[in-house]
């Protein structure tokens, strides 16, 4: 709750304990603004690397489709799931997310011919991921902001 930094402090214990619930590790913060308490969900470190191995594993069995079709699935793919984890205070992982997604799929374009060296660049990787990714952003607002009722 908003006192349990004030009272590990008292205690002369360290920051308050985080836990994983639903996807996301929750720990407490103080915002930037008013200095008033508040509960930052991440995305859990451990849920983030697995989404992406599973990802490059299935660029890896699928990398002989044609690059649209590649393009078009992995979109659905980052769609959803930035449905799902942006939100406020989670910006870091989505953009850690995306990054990691556009470096397994340039990895996976980059075997599909002996030129791996010449083949993919990053600046066709860029090209590539504005084209067919969503970008990272918010998508959620605060909670309080999505409940406040105006009559």
């Amino acid at each position: 709750g908003r006192f349990a930094g004030s009272n590990r402090e008292n205690r002369g214990e360290g920051k308050p304990e985080t836990f994983n619930f639903l996807g996301f590790t929750h720990r407490c913060a103080k915002r930037r603004t008013d200095k008033r308490f508040t509960v930052i969900r991440t995305t859990m470190a451990k849920r983030l690397g697995a989404t992406v191995q599973r990802i490059g594993q299935a660029l890896k069995k699928n990398r002989a489709l044609p690059i649209d079709q590649q393009g078009r699935w992995l979109a659905l793919v980052v769609r959803g799931w930035l449905n799902y984890h942006a939100v406020p205070g989670n910006s870091g992982a989505i953009c850690a997310f995306r990054d990691r997604v556009i470096d397994a799929w340039r990895r996976a374009l980059s075997r599909r011919s002996q030129t791996a060296r010449t083949g993919t660049t990053w600046i066709i990787m860029r090209r590539l991921a504005e084209r067919y990714l969503p970008p990272a952003r918010i998508l959620h607002p605060y909670p309080n902001e999505r409940l406040r009722v105006i009559t």
